[in-house]
């Protein structure tokens, strides 16, 4: 079978969505089809701006390719999903939630203008739409499914998919705790630095790089080398970082998924998380594979300290975890997907 997986690529950023586009892809070939990704530069401001980002995937001819056709397309969010097809599976990891939950609120971005009062309400219309036409619609998470539903009125399956591939192994536990996010205000970091000045033996090692970091280097400024920013790393130092942490802390604004608890727990590690997170409580089970905090950060200090104080405790909730995370294949994914 010849697929097109198609996702939008915002240039010299790379994350969750990019790896699962390219790792489909992988799975795909495996399998025995002809697959490609197909992608299509986004940028999503200014917000009168995203529905020409969303028409260009309307305009693009999927059906065939090089005189043959293209046997089933696969969309894994806005706007790439707004492609037609008439063998359509959409796989949604995110809508464009700055029309969604997050409207009206910091990580919102339209105002009360008339102009982007339309412009979200237009969003909303055009993913009933591209959605509608698909043959199914799976989410990543229960949230995501919830949020379909409650805004579009879809009903979507529930399909998790695998974290990136890496040599997954356990060591052991080092004393620090680990934030892999993108440097991002809505992946709230801040907590975790917050939490470090109020427990002076807490080490934390943040990866990553993103707009956010210049802020979050200013809050860490004074903590005597508590917090070490190690940007962007290779596959190899990042199972290195997993395998000898303590937990990984991994809290998020209402996440519609997130990968790194799946990471945490193939390296036997436990998820430090918050009550607001969304996605990662699917699996986050507070004193089962992790605990599970209000978003504060004398709350989250003292759930690190804990682990610190606990670590045969800390090592049967990120056993437990991997129990969880290693029934999540591609194989599962696959099999869905083309059924």
């Amino acid at each position: 079978m010849r697929i097109a997986v198609c996702a939008p690529q915002v240039p010299f950023v790379r994350g969750g969505a990019e790896l699962l586009a390219e790792e489909l892809v992988s799975a795909l070939r495996t399998r025995g089809h002809e697959a490609e990704l197909v992608t299509v530069p986004f940028k999503w401001y200014p917000g009168t701006r995203v529905l020409d980002q969303a028409f260009l995937w309307r305009l693009v001819d999927l059906t065939e390719s090089d005189g043959r056709p293209i046997d089933r397309l696969i969309a894994t969010k806005f706007p790439a999903y707004c492609v037609r097809h008439p063998n359509k599976v959409a796989w949604v990891l995110h809508q464009f939630r700055q029309a969604y939950d997050y409207d009206g609120g910091e990580l919102g971005q339209f105002d009360s203008s008339p102009q982007d009062r339309a412009t979200r309400r237009a969003i909303e219309r055009l993913d009933a739409v591209a959605l509608g036409e698909a043959r199914r619609v799976f989410a990543t998470s229960r949230n995501v499914a919830d949020r379909l539903q409650r805004f579009n009125g879809i009903e979507a399956e529930l399909l998790p998919h695998p974290p990136q591939t890496l040599a997954y192994r356990t060591g052991e536990p080092e004393g620090y705790v680990l934030s892999v996010n993108r440097l991002d205000r809505a992946k709230r970091i801040d907590l975790l630095i917050e939490a470090a000045k109020r427990e002076p033996g807490l080490r934390i090692v943040v990866t990553g790089e993103g707009p956010d970091r210049e802020r979050l280097e200013g809050l860490a400024a004074g903590l005597n080398g508590q917090v070490e920013f190690a940007g962007r790393v290779d596959d190899e130092r990042l199972a290195d970082l997993y395998a000898r942490c303590l937990a990984v802390y991994y809290a998020p604004v209402d996440e519609d998924f997130g990968m790194v608890p799946y990471e945490a727990f193939l390296s036997g590690k436990p998820v430090v998380t918050t009550s607001d997170a969304g996605g990662p409580l699917e699996i986050v089970h507070d004193r089962q594979t992790g605990i599970v905090v209000a978003p504060d950060p004398a709350e989250i200090a003292r759930a690190c300290a804990y682990l610190a104080g606990h670590l045969d405790e800390a090592k049967a909730w990120g056993l437990a975890g991997h129990a969880i995370a290693e029934r999540v294949t591609w194989d599962a994914c696959v099999d869905a997907l083309l059924a």
